[in-house]
């Protein structure tokens, strides 16, 4: 059993639940409710991971895995799969692309707390700019790569699809419209996201930010 601090408002989670769901894991994990917060901490978090984040997963002996690249990877090395795949260039896409996607949540999350947590009269709208100009750029650059996206099923792609996920579900980011001039990486989404059960399953279980 692993032990999963969580959010359902999280896009690494869902990432981790997803892998969780394409490996047959999913019943393996327990949820931990929490309050993961950049300001107010939660010293339940805080008590096992110094970072206070989520995902936080706590192992039957104890071990704590930080951070959800660490957590899928353990995941599959209970089932091994082609999720990571093992050498090659196909390896390094596909951890290149996870990196890139988590990236561009880590800007997300960075430009939500900056238009709803920080005191109105401290924002810094240069600061958002410069975190939605990664968005876009990393978007336009999965645009060009969306052709090979549809020939395979990876880690990369799933942080991918989370991403896009994200920006979908988050009420401050209602006006940003990543498809129009996004076609071919709008149409892998769409066929990607409606033809797994995993995707469908997860965004049910997880309300709107």
């Amino acid at each position: 059993m692993i032990r999963l601090f969580y959010s359902p408002r999280s896009p690494y989670v869902r990432k981790v639940m997803i892998v969780a769901h394409e490996l047959g894991l999913a019943e393996q994990v327990e949820f931990i409710d929490c309050a993961a917060h950049p300001i107010d901490r939660d010293a339940s978090i805080v008590k096992h991971n110094p970072l206070g984040q989520v995902p936080t997963a706590l192992l039957d002996d104890g071990t704590m895995l930080a951070d959800s690249g660490v957590i899928c990877q353990y995941l599959d090395a209970m089932k091994p799969s082609s999720m990571f795949p093992v050498s090659g260039p196909a390896r390094w896409r596909a951890l290149t692309d996870e990196a890139v996607a988590d990236g561009v949540l880590e800007a997300l999350l960075l430009a939500r707390y900056e238009m709803v947590v920080r005191p109105s009269e401290k924002l810094w709208p240069e600061w958002r700019d410069g975190q939605f100009d990664k968005m876009n750029k990393s978007l336009d650059a999965f645009e060009r790569a969306a052709g090979d996206l549809g020939k395979r099923f990876d880690i990369g792609t799933i942080a991918i699809a989370c991403a896009l996920g994200f920006i979908d579900q988050v009420p401050c980011f209602i006006d940003i419209d990543w498809r129009t001039s996004r076609p071919a990486l709008s149409g892998w989404y769409a066929a990607e996201t409606a033809k797994r059960p995993s995707f469908q399953i997860t965004k049910a279980e997880r309300p709107a930010a």
